[in-house]
């Protein structure tokens, strides 16, 4: 059922533990909702306490995004870089928000965002890493713009990232996403980068293995 109390509208799965679980928060992709993710909910381990939340702004025919994506033929395909950063900055609040509200676990919060959700993951674990600890980036990139101006200032040590892409997705290129290991490395945060042979989306293998580093993190 949609809750609407918080400053995001979400629906959630309880955990069998009464208090102190391991918090999972799912960012939909551009165009999507709140239920989307929330089909993996069922699958995953039930010690997990897991919120997905519906972004910001409704776009027309339906669904919701994080940020606009623009077209002109000027500056052909664009993102509101500014919308993206008050997402984030939104999507912060909303894990203290939680924490408050729900008997989960302030040290052991989980993001797990798909496409442009995905995006939004790394900007909030880069932005506020004191508030995040396990990262899962499905069919992502990295998005400098929505960062902090001085990434070597913050404490990267608790991060780790799951990342995967498909190796024929036609949203986002499989060469843009390649770029987040050694981007990553560079700031010695910990991760992992799998390819699979499929397109914007995620192949039952992917939903397996990264189902399986998230249960060996929480």
């Amino acid at each position: 059922m949609l809750n609407t109390s918080l400053s995001l509208n979400h629906v959630i799965k309880a955990s069998t533990l009464t208090e102190n679980a391991p918090l999972l928060i799912m960012m939909h992709g551009y165009g999507s909702d709140e239920n989307d993710l929330f089909s993996f909910a069922s699958e995953l381990p039930d010690e997990l306490f897991i919120i997905s939340v519906r972004a910001p702004y409704p776009i027309q025919p339906y669904g919701n995004a994080w940020y606009a994506i623009n077209f002109d033929a000027e500056r052909g395909k664009w993102n509101d870089i500014e919308q993206a950063k008050a997402s984030r900055d939104l999507i912060s609040r909303f894990i203290d928000e939680a924490i408050s509200t729900y008997p989960v676990n302030k040290d052991n919060v989980s993001l797990l965002g798909f496409s442009q959700g995905s995006i939004l993951s790394y900007a909030i674990a880069l932005t506020y890493p004191e508030k995040v600890k396990n990262i899962v980036a499905l069919s992502g990139y990295i998005v400098p713009e929505v960062f902090p101006e001085s990434l070597k200032a913050k404490d990267y040590s608790y991060l780790d990232f799951y990342c995967s892409h498909g190796s024929v997705d036609q949203v986002i290129p499989i060469d843009w996403a390649r770029q987040a290991p050694s981007f990553l490395n560079s700031l010695n945060i910990k991760n992992q980068f799998s390819e699979f042979p499929v397109g914007h989306g995620v192949a039952p293998q992917n939903f397996y293995e990264f189902k399986e580093w998230l249960k060996k993190r929480i």
